[in-house]
C-alpha cells in the first residue's frame, strides 16, 4: 500500500512538472504538443508492443479513441498556449476551473441530475479566477485560454468514460495519442499560418525538455498510476490528482519565482480555489471509502 502511495502521488508531482516544462521549452504551444505526442506515442508503440498490450479495436471504436485524442490534442496545446501567454501559475489556476464545468456539462451530456453541491464548488473556483482576473488584466488573454484548456478537458474526460469500461486504459492511451498527433499534423499547416514562428526544430535543450516532458511526465506518469491502481482504488487515484495545480504553482513559485511578480488580488483568488479543491477532497472522503 505505501508503495502504491508514492507511486501515485510521484504521478501527480510530474503531472505538475508539465507546465514548468511548457515554459521552458521555447517552441510554441502546438508544436510543443506535436512534438510530444509523436515522441510519447514511438514511446508507448515500443513498450505496449514488446508487451503485446496494445490491443485491436473495431474501426467503430478506434475513430472514437483518434477522434478523443484530438480534443486532448487541442486541451494541450491551449493550456501550453495558456502558459505562454500569461505564465504556469495562472495557467494552471485556470485548469482548477474543471470542476465548475465538469458541474454544468456532465449532468447535460450523460444525462444525470444536477448537483447543488458540485455547482457551488465550482461557482467558487470561478469566483476565485474572476479575481485573479480583475487584478491581473495583462493575463487576461492568458486567462481565456486557460478556461477554454480546461473546459476541452472535461470533454475528453466525460468522452473517455464511455470507453475505459471496455477498452484497457493503454490501448486507450497509445490510440489517443496517436489520433491527437494525427489531428495536430493535419491542422498544422494552418496553425503555422495563423501563428507564424521563427523556428520549427527544437533546439538540443529543447530536445532534452521535450523527452523528459514525454517520457516522464507522460509515459512514466501513466504507468505510475495504472500501477498503483493494482492496490489503490480509482476513487483515490481521482482524490489525489486534485493536488495536481497544487504542486505545480508551487513548483512555479521556487524555479521561476512567479510568485514575486503576482498581485493581492491572485492570492485571494487562489485561496478561493484551494478552498474549493479541498472542500471536494473533504467531500469524497467523508462520503466514500478507499
Amino acid at each position: 500500500m505505501k508503495k502504491a502511495l508514492i507511486q501515485l502521488h510521484t504521478a501527480v508531482f510530474l503531472a505538475g512538472f508539465t507546465g514548468i516544462l511548457g515554459k521552458l521549452i521555447e517552441l510554441n504551444e502546438g508544436l510543443l504538443v506535436w512534438y510530444r505526442m509523436l515522441i510519447t506515442v514511438i514511446t508507448l508503440a515500443v513498450i505496449l508492443g514488446f508487451q503485446n498490450e496494445i490491443k485491436k479495436l473495431p474501426w467503430i471504436d478506434i475513430l472514437k479513441v483518434v477522434g478523443v485524442g484530438g480534443v486532448v490534442a487541442l486541451h494541450w496545446v491551449t493550456f501550453y498556449g495558456s502558459i505562454k501567454y500569461s505564465n504556469v501559475s495562472i495557467a494552471l489556476v485556470c485548469f482548477s476551473s474543471i470542476g465548475f464545468f465538469t458541474a454544468i456539462f456532465e449532468p447535460i451530456l450523460l444525462k444525470r441530475r444536477f448537483e447543488w453541491r458540485e455547482l457551488a464548488l465550482g461557482l467558487l473556483c470561478i469566483a476565485g479566477i474572476y479575481l485573479i482576473f480583475n487584478f491581473n488584466p495583462q493575463y487576461k488573454t492568458g486567462i481565456i485560454i486557460g478556461l477554454i484548456s480546461a473546459l476541452l478537458a472535461v470533454f475528453f474526460s466525460i468522452l473517455n468514460k464511455s470507453f475505459v469500461a471496455r477498452i484497457p486504459v493503454k490501448t486507450i492511451t497509445f490510440y489517443e495519442m496517436g489520433g491527437g498527433w494525427l489531428v495536430l499534423t493535419l491542422l498544422m499547416p494552418f496553425y503555422m499560418k495563423l501563428f507564424p514562428t521563427d523556428y520549427i526544430f527544437p533546439t538540443l535543450v529543447d530536445w532534452i525538455w521535450l523527452l523528459i516532458l514525454a517520457w516522464l511526465c507522460t509515459v512514466w506518469a501513466v504507468m505510475l498510476q495504472l500501477s498503483s491502481l493494482k492496490k489503490l482504488s480509482t476513487f483515490t487515484s481521482n482524490l489525489t490528482y486534485n493536488l495536481e495545480p497544487v504542486y505545480g504553482i508551487l513548483l512555479a513559485f521556487i524555479l521561476f519565482k512567479e510568485n514575486e511578480n503576482l498581485s493581492s488580488g491572485f492570492y485571494y483568488g487562489l485561496a478561493l480555489i484551494l478552498l474549493s479543491v479541498f472542500w471536494q477532497m473533504w467531500r469524497i472522503y467523508r462520503y466514500q471509502k478507499y
